[in-house]
């Protein structure tokens, strides 16, 4: 990267959030037009129901898998956001829903509970009571406590009753004769904004995996077990040259024919892309994953993607420490690759070095750009952690003048940034990759 130039995760953040902040300023001012409601409670109603609108087309933005986005800030970190803003919707949500109940109480001069029963009857309300408790059972699975003892599968199918809450608020928005259709204005807003999000999903989760896999046609041409428990599968199709993948990012992949349609897993490109092929290396953690060294050689693979922000078009520093835990050094040897230039360091954490997947590739591409490759050994717990501040510090003494890129399982990966932090290793020097699209 040149100096001077503004990074690619900055320019992301500063569009991601000017667009939300236009946003929010024009639903202030339709608010301030013509939100005022029966009483002072359901205009405060109003506010969170218009609100509550906005924030469920950010989520599906957020989840929209746009390439431009995803590039720069990484389909890891966007995930993260979109879970933090579920449950300021949930409040949200909650927040207009007692409000129109206590409102319309007052209004009437009944009780709460009959006014409930009221408002069940109107076709409107009902549509916004069941996407309110779509909302409400989606965040109760989504909490951690939930979420760790549910299978994945079983969590993914409960989460796309979203969209069938997001159905039932755009038709309770078009019910109510309020904001949304205050105005001529008003009306193109709202409309532009809805199809826009749903536009974005369809196009990113739908036609565009669909359009590449129709046109690059991806078969399995090798299965190489690495270990007991690791194995690689080479992937070829027609025009490689043109998917734009690149080092360090992952695909979500599928194989139809041997795998149910609904297993899917992440896993990243194990080789740079080199316009003829795509490799992946899997750790057996699961069913699916432990069934792909059964894959028959020319099976059919759908492929989703290529998504990340952990490559090289983050690098700001000229020197480099790629640090990988694991299955983790599978993104890190296809960056090898394409480091051409600059100092590289390769800290590579293992529990012995018989469990070291690609461990010969890496000492080669390490060795060819006259870098440094340190095998870290023991299991967690056994004597001082590699990745305590000051043993990151002995082994790479200049770690602050260098970008840093950290793959790994989730407790390695924090331990990692959390020594990054004390060690004062500026934050846009570092770039991480974290497991897991939940």
């Amino acid at each position: 990267m040149r100096q001077g130039t503004i990074p690619p995760v900055v320019a992301a953040r500063w569009a991601l959030w000017t667009f939300v902040i236009v946003n929010l300023v024009i639903v202030e001012v339709l608010f301030l037009k013509a939100g005022t409601g029966k009483n002072g409670v359901l205009t405060v109603a109003k506010f969170f129901g218009l609100h509550a609108a906005v924030l469920m087309l950010f989520q599906l933005l957020l989840v929209a898998r746009l390439p431009w986005l995803d590039r720069r800030i990484g389909m890891d970190r966007l995930t993260v956001w979109h879970r933090w803003l579920g449950f300021t919707l949930l409040w949200t949500v909650l927040a207009h829903a007692l409000l129109v109940v206590l409102g319309y109480a007052r209004l009437d001069g009944a009780s709460a509970t009959k006014t409930f029963g009221a408002l069940a009857g109107v076709p409107a309300s009902l549509l916004g009571m069941c996407a309110a408790a779509i909302v409400v059972a989606v965040a109760a699975v989504s909490a951690r406590y939930a979420r760790r003892r549910l299978r994945y599968e079983t969590w993914h199918g409960l989460h796309l009753l979203l969209y069938v809450a997001l159905g039932l608020s755009f038709v309770h928005q078009l019910l109510e004769t309020t904001t949304f259709s205050s105005s001529a204005p008003a009306k193109i807003y709202w409309w532009a904004l809805w199809l826009a999000a749903f536009g974005a999903l369809v196009t990113g989760r739908i036609v565009m995996p669909l359009w590449r896999n129709a046109y690059h046609r991806f078969r399995v041409t090798a299965v190489v077990p690495e270990s007991d428990n690791v194995v690689t599968v080479h992937v070829t199709g027609r025009h490689l040259d043109r998917l734009p993948a690149r080092a360090g990012q992952f695909c979500i992949w599928r194989f139809p024919g041997h795998h149910p349609w609904w297993s899917a897993n992440p896993f990243s490109l194990s080789a740079a892309p080199d316009g003829r092929t795509l490799r992946l290396t899997a750790k057996a953690v699961g069913d699916a994953s432990a069934g792909l060294r059964h894959l028959p050689i020319g099976s059919r693979a759908f492929v989703e993607g290529p998504y990340g922000a952990f490559t090289s078009l983050q690098r700001t520093r000229p020197g480099v420490v790629l640090i990988a835990g694991g299955v983790g050094i599978t993104p890190v040897r296809a960056l090898l690759e394409e480091e051409t230039a600059g100092d590289v360091v390769v800290l590579y954490r293992v529990r012995s070095e018989n469990e070291a997947v690609l461990v010969d590739e890496v000492r080669a591409l390490v060795a060819s750009r006259g870098g440094r490759l340190h095998l870290l050994t023991g299991r967690t717990g056994e004597g001082r952690s590699p990745f305590e501040p000051e043993s990151l510090r002995a082994l790479v003494p200049d770690i602050v003048e260098r970008d840093v890129y950290v793959c790994g399982p989730p407790r390695m990966t924090s331990a990692v940034l959390s020594a990054l932090r004390t060690l004062k290793v500026p934050h846009r020097h570092v770039h991480a990759e974290r497991f897991g699209l939940a």
